[in-house]
């Protein structure tokens, strides 16, 4: 990932590195591990993780064409998904963020599969509680698109993000301090996380499942920011 920067711009590195994670229904702690934060930390190294097979096949495209190294984070419960895939060329950008669903009220950020939680979570909200939740899917976690968070931000106000990793330094994280450094004084209301429980992944079904958020915990955080929990 430095070599670039080591040889004075002489070298690259165009490499695609994929990898499977999350937790996948009772795979055990050693199958469940979710190595995208490891990965955000590394210099040089650019870390995409798409939400749909649209975007898989564009940002596969797009990282095999690129002249950096590249760290494709893939959900495994993710592979059986279908959805509609250009049938000529189609190249996703490594850099940015997608809007999945536009709103007015507040922002749920999401990447992979906590993007299906949160448009889920946004659908409920809309039709039971008149709340207009805007989902931003952060497909590009290195480098995090900091334009793309404050324009959401500063128009809603409000913020939930959304991980199936644990919070210690998390996608979380840094996307509260770059509201922090970036938009503080839009916000009405102080950012709330969604993640799972910081305990090695249980394989019994029942403890997972307890783990780890879904749809219901993102419904959950946006009522208790509107005061309605």
């Amino acid at each position: 990932a430095k070599i670039r920067y080591m040889s004075g711009g002489q070298l690259a590195a165009p490499c695609v590195f994929r990898s499977a994670g999350g937790a996948a229904h009772q795979l055990g702690a050693q199958h469940s591990a979710r190595m995208e934060k490891v990965f955000m930390g590394i210099a040089g190294l650019r870390v995409v993780t798409p939400s749909n097979p649209k975007q898989a096949y564009g940002l596969l495209k797009s990282a095999i064409r690129c002249d950096d190294p590249v760290f494709i984070n893939e959900h495994e419960l993710m592979y059986n998904m279908k959805g509609e895939v250009p049938d000529g060329e189609y190249f996703h950008p490594l850099e940015g963020s997608d809007v999945a669903r536009a709103g007015t009220d507040v922002t749920l950020f999401g990447y992979n599969i906590s993007v299906h939680w949160c448009l889920k979570a946004a659908e409920i909200l809309d039709k039971q509680y008149g709340i207009s939740a805007e989902v931003v899917d952060l497909y590009s976690l290195s480098p995090l698109d900091r334009a793309g968070i404050r324009a959401s931000v500063s128009k809603t106000h409000r913020v939930v993000i959304a991980e199936e990793d644990e919070a210690p330094v998390g996608v979380g994280s840094e996307v509260i301090a770059i509201i922090n450094e970036e938009c503080f004084f839009e916000l009405d209301a102080a950012p709330v996380r969604v993640h799972s429980a910081l305990v090695p992944q249980p394989y019994n079904h029942t403890l997972e499942k307890a783990a780890i958020p879904d749809h219901e915990d993102v419904v959950k955080a946006v009522l208790k920011l509107f005061g309605k929990a």
